[in-house]
């Protein structure tokens, strides 16, 4: 049961990337601009290897409410990709009743890709720019997708759709 629970959370983690709020389709803006599909490709990498990161963790080392939550041990691997350059991560809370105040949604993209989340988008994305500097903003959804995930989350329990999100914040270049 665990592996089919597991294969189908990564199927989700792999969905095509179907919603963008951007001016152009994404199909059309992602032709022409070949460092945007970069970034994109890079964004679906990312997810798929933090969740499933976080999954394993989960499986092999949280015995009970006393372990560490995988998500507060990634909080320091997002801290260090951040610190050296390479893309932002944070865990955004989709319940209105956040594990940690510092994930409750916090910028208007984050807080619109909550709602499309929860909404039954697979994938909330948008490309902004700061500077001379462009950025895609990706968020995918975050389900409870094993039993385990109670035993630090007691009150994630029973809530169907997403608990969060996984925001990424990915430089164009």
């Amino acid at each position: 049961m665990k592996k089919w629970v597991f294969l189908g959370f990564i199927a989700l983690c792999g969905c095509p990337f179907l919603f963008l709020n951007a001016q152009q389709p994404a199909t059309e803006q992602a032709k022409s601009d070949p460092a945007l599909q970069r970034a994109k490709k890079q964004a679906k990498m990312l997810d798929t290897l933090y969740k499933t990161a976080i999954v394993i963790i989960t499986e092999n080392y949280v015995t009970g409410n006393e372990s560490l939550a995988a998500g507060d041990a990634f909080q320091t691997l997002f801290k260090s990709m951040k610190e050296n350059g390479f893309h932002e991560v944070r865990l955004l809370d989709a319940t209105g009743n956040a594990y940690d105040s510092d994930n409750e949604p916090a910028t208007d993209f984050e807080k619109k890709a909550v709602k499309a989340l929860l909404e039954g988008k697979p994938i909330y994305e948008e490309v902004v720019a700061e500077g001379n500097e462009k950025f895609l903003l990706s968020a995918t959804p975050i389900p409870v997708v094993m039993q385990k995930c109670t035993l630090c989350h007691a009150h994630y329990e029973g809530i169907k759709g997403p608990i969060g999100a996984l925001g990424l914040k990915i430089p164009i270049e």
